[in-house]
């Protein structure tokens, strides 16, 4: 006679509902990636022809899989350089020195503007394969995504609660285990909210860096970002809605199946001392919760896992057990003032060399009128952004209920690639006799402004909650409120969202100064408007004074003011 399991039987079996979902899940996610994938790996020699994007809304899902893909490779790479650039930063002073200065200047430069150098040296690497080209693309993604993501964790690094830095001092935690125990998890939260910002603030760049130029060769990767920009070219109506339709199934699916599960994951990293009053949900977080392969890999791996953690402890010694010798450092900040003045005299013999010997100190004068009129639409966007979105930011942060609802709208506006949106806002501009001297603001702000809500956000979750139920207890209303809670809490938060939103800002000054619909060209006066019209003329030596003077400009006021609110965050306004 044939008997069935009992329920106990069944509940001891090793497979359930929820892990027949994780393994259909992740075969059918390999299953698209190796699709996918397969198109990078055909031959390309150049000056060969890539085929052109073919404008058949059939073939939209396929365009939309290769630009998702590069975007998560980028992500994926610009993770590691912030773990890696950030770390280093926050924890040698002399480094830091360096290293954020530069990345003050790296963030500000157009490096669109050089995919053209690069894109060879990629080619290069992969003879004979379409990878080159690939990798040019994805590197131009990874400079729009990692310098957000950088600034965040090293500020996260340098705002770590004394009382926790103290007693990972006291347990004498190696670096590797304070990296793993109190560094990341402490910047978990303000990194994933930048992140997500850094990937939407991608799909802006998409486009561009699907259409490369090498060799005075125009080169077309198959993604949906070509594909409008065909359709663009082709004044195809349908097939720009149906992309544009796409891009927003895209958004969605990657908020679901990627962003969502993660923030729900995250809210374990929250410091406070009593449990969140309402924790963030996740139907793909609560399916592989309930599943019990992931628990079992998870186990399977935990002796790999910790023979790894304890030799990579074994290597990193704690911070108290290196012995400072005052003289010698003394001796050698003051080797190291020194080598930086010959550098920084080098760099401006070199500069005066190239003024007098190309554009003349007269133009030197002109970009630097043009540079503060530029400086003044980045002010007047980040007062404006920072008046409307920090409310909004806090609001979402602090409910849960709205960050449900919100999230997937605010993600959706963020990654909405605002160069789509720019023919439309010139004709509105045409129409309704708006200057583009005062219009220019609000292109700017349709890439940058969302650094400042995303970074609101994150900031307004990472203050705990039972400093929240102390303020109602007392009565905190109103400015009070804000006043004694909630800028402190997000203070530091809000500075990486300035110092992010101000660099690209300047940034998209060089697209949002000059912009066209059909033969009308509307050109407001300003630094980014002189960038862009060098490069239409391939004016190189305007180009580079430029560019040079758009990254004085980023570094002073980065120098000059954003560098004393992080000192401020640092040591007054931090938890």
């Amino acid at each position: 006679m044939k008997t069935f399991p009992s329920p106990e039987a069944l509940r001891r079996f090793p497979f359930g509902l929820a892990d027949v979902a994780v393994i259909l899940g992740t075969l059918v996610l390999l299953a698209l990636i190796a699709r996918i994938g397969a198109g990078t790996l055909v031959s390309f020699y150049p000056p060969d022809v890539v085929p052109a994007v073919d404008l058949n809304p059939r073939n939209l899902p396929y365009y939309a899989g290769r630009s998702t893909l590069r975007m998560f490779i980028a992500l994926f790479f610009s993770t590691v350089f912030t773990l890696v650039y950030g770390y280093i930063a926050a924890n040698s002073r002399r480094a830091e020195r360096v290293m954020i200065p530069l990345l003050d200047i790296l963030q500000s430069v157009p490096v669109l503007g050089f995919l053209s150098i690069t894109v060879t040296g990629f080619i290069a690497l992969f003879p004979g394969s379409l990878l080159g080209l690939e990798a040019a693309s994805i590197f131009a993604i990874f400079t729009s995504q990692v310098w957000n993501m950088t600034f965040s964790f090293y500020q996260s690094l340098r705002t770590v609660p004394k009382e926790l830095d103290e007693a990972a001092t006291l347990y004498q935690l190696s670096r590797w285990q304070r990296f793993t125990k109190l560094d990341v998890p402490s910047a978990t939260i303000g990194l994933l909210w930048n992140a997500m910002m850094s990937f939407g603030g991608g799909w802006f760049f998409v486009a561009a860096s699907e259409a490369i130029s090498v060799l005075n060769q125009e080169y077309t990767l198959p993604g949906i970002g070509s594909y409008v920009a065909a359709a663009i070219v082709a004044e195809n109506l349908p097939a720009l809605g149906w992309a544009l339709l796409t891009i927003a199934i895209v958004i969605v699916l990657v908020d679901q199946l990627f962003w969502r599960p993660l923030i729900a994951w995250s809210d374990k990293f929250r410091m406070e001392q009593s449990a969140s009053a309402e924790a963030p949900e996740s139907w793909v977080y609560d399916l592989l919760q309930a599943a019990r392969i992931p628990r079992m890999l998870g186990k399977a791996l935990t002796p790999t896992r910790e023979a790894v953690n304890r030799v990579l402890s074994r290597l990193t010694l704690p911070k108290s057990t290196f012995k400072v010798d005052v003289d010698q450092e003394q001796r050698g900040d003051r080797l190291y003032n020194v080598i930086l003045l010959i550098i920084i005299g080098i760099l401006v013999a070199w500069a005066l060399h190239f003024i007098l010997t190309t554009v003349g100190i007269g133009e030197v004068f002109k970009t630097f009128w043009l540079g503060l009129l530029t400086l003044l639409r980045v002010t007047v966007l980040l007062l404006f952004a920072t008046v409307i979105w920090t409310p909004i930011g806090v609001a979402i942060g602090f409910n849960p209920k709205l960050a449900r609802t919100l999230q997937p709208v605010v993600q959706f506006l963020a990654s909405f690639p605002a160069n789509f949106i720019f023919p439309f806002a010139t004709l509105f501009f045409i129409r309704t006799n708006i200057s583009i001297e005062w219009g220019s603001i609000l292109l700017m702000a349709l890439g940058a402004q969302w650094y400042i809500l995303f970074n609101s956000i994150a900031g307004a979750q990472s203050i705990p909650t039972d400093l929240r139920e102390m303020a109602d207890d007392i009565g905190l209303k109103g400015w009070q409120r804000w006043r004694k809670l909630i800028i402190p809490g997000i203070f530091s938060a809000w500075v990486t969202g300035g110092v992010t939103a101000s660099g690209g800002a300047w940034n998209a000054s060089i697209v949002s100064e000059i912009v066209a619909w059909g033969q009308t060209t509307l050109v407001a006066t300003g630094l980014g408007a002189y960038i862009a019209e060098a490069t239409t003329v391939g004016d190189w030596p305007r180009i580079t004074l430029g560019i040079g003077m758009m990254s004085l400009f980023v570094v002073g006021l980065n120098r000059l003011l954003w560098r004393r609110l992080y000192q401020l965050a640092e040591t007054k306004y931090h938890l």
